[in-house]
């Protein structure tokens, strides 16, 4: 099941994310900043109630927005969370007007599949590199930029 987060998902939502940080797979996310961002978040969560996924909708600039802390535990990948939760995101952009989305990741051929195209990041707005800056990894960025247009 695939539903809005709320304020009781954050405690898990935090230690799914560095779980994947932790192995240099995603950035992090701080309490503070995942309760201030909690309405950007989708979570997934498995037949007994338990978070097993979670992905973010970001509004960037205007007709613009960002699916960034997408994942899912390891013991789910491959059933189809990812896509969901993406497929999610999109839906949400779609309400908002947003026609173009992009993500910068580490997984370029899980977005592919979902109609991303590779994009040089010098075509992001800066206001996109405001969050990059205070990124532990700036400005050696080796995540791979991607969008979709729908």
């Amino acid at each position: 099941m695939i539903r809005k987060a709320t304020m009781t998902d954050v405690k898990a939502i935090y230690e799914l994310l560095h779980h994947f940080a932790d192995k240099g797979l995603l950035l992090g996310r701080s309490y503070s900043s995942l309760y201030d961002q909690i309405r950007d978040f989708q979570v997934a969560l498995s037949e007994d109630g338990h978070l097993i996924g979670a992905g973010a909708l970001h509004i960037s600039w205007d007709n613009l927005a960002e699916i960034r802390s997408l994942a899912v535990l390891e013991d789910e990948q491959g059933k189809g969370v990812g896509r969901l939760l993406v497929e999610r995101c999109l839906e949400e952009a779609h309400t908002f007007g947003i026609k173009k989305v992009f993500t910068l990741t580490y997984q370029p051929r899980f977005f592919s599949r979902l109609g991303f195209k590779p994009i040089d990041k010098g075509e992001l707005p800066h206001k996109v590199w405001s969050d990059c800056i205070n990124c532990p990894k700036f400005p050696d960025c080796n995540e791979e930029a991607m969008v979709w247009q729908g």
